[in-house]
């Protein structure tokens, strides 16, 4: 997602910089827009970058960043002019930067194996040649980079639905309840064909979704946001689901269930809530 943002809107020597180590993954790059004070209002965030000389300087703090204090390098939505969404800049910020700092690591419900911290920027200096595009065109960027996210989001879903659908059906193939397989019982034969069925559906979704970002797609923001709302919830339920048929073995950590549901839930959040998804949709639909 950084990298795509790098590429599609920095210059030839930001590219040359910055995307050698990280699209090799030699380093990894953190994408920082969610504050204490705004989330789904992202627009309204008041990180501030100040230009004096050849530097801008950075005061505010960035929440639930994925990768907080262990990336290399942090994209970071500032405001370098008025309220709302055409006063905020992209700043491309090295980890070692002067006055950057980065908080206690998050317990989180799932998502363990990704650290997640605050950002923390006082007075953090950072070179007017590491502005991601121009004055002014921050969130666009911001917003430009979570079409993409949405459709990595959407995938991740599909991955652990994948893994759960084929645990529950190895497991009600072997266990015996009434004298016989669980998978003789039509209740739970009809909820595997469901979820096979939603499942398929939600990858088709994503691969549009993915084709018509990639062609630039003139409603490829709308199709994005169909296919992580999709994909994210139905990757719960077939994970809910999953756990349900294993009953008790399904709620406990010696079996996987339990962790793949723990992680998924917050697909349903990230990169926007499944709320604005549909708000970004209906709006489309009706032409606002």
């Amino acid at each position: 997602m950084c990298c795509w943002m790098i590429d599609e809107f920095g210059t030839e020597e930001q590219r040359k910089q910055w995307l050698p180590e990280l699209c090799s993954m030699e380093k990894f790059a953190s994408y920082c827009l969610t504050e204490p004070g705004s989330g789904s209002d992202a627009s309204s965030l008041q990180t501030k970058a100040e230009l004096r000389g050849d530097m801008y300087y950075l005061t505010g703090e960035k929440a639930f960043i994925s990768g907080g204090g262990r990336s290399d390098v942090y994209l970071i939505m500032a405001r370098t002019g008025g309220s709302g969404p055409k006063g905020i800049s992209c700043f491309i910020v090295p980890k070692e930067s002067e006055g950057i700092s980065y908080g206690s690591q998050l317990d989180k419900l799932g998502w363990n194996s990704q650290p997640t911290a605050p950002v923390i920027l006082e007075n953090c200096k950072v070179p007017k040649e590491n502005m991601l595009g121009m004055v002014g065109m921050g969130f666009k960027i911001a917003m430009q980079g979570l079409d993409g996210g949405r459709i990595n989001i959407g995938t991740t879903a599909l991955g652990g639905a994948a893994e759960c659908l084929e645990l529950a059906a190895d497991h009600i193939s072997s266990r015996k309840q009434f004298g016989r397989t669980l998978d003789q019982f039509q209740y739970l034969r009809f909820k595997i064909a469901d979820m096979a069925t939603e499942l398929t559906a939600a990858r088709l979704l994503v691969f549009q979704a993915a084709e018509m970002y990639d062609e630039k797609h003139p409603a490829r923001t709308m199709h994005c946001a169909m296919a992580k709302r999709f994909a994210t919830d139905v990757g719960f339920n077939i994970c809910n689901n999953s756990l349900q048929m294993h009953g008790g073995y399904g709620y406990i950590k010696e079996y996987s269930p339990e962790r793949y549901l723990r992680d998924v839930r917050v697909h349903q959040i990230l990169e926007g809530t499944n709320e604005i998804m549909k708000h970004i949709i209906s709006r489309s639909v009706l032409g606002e």
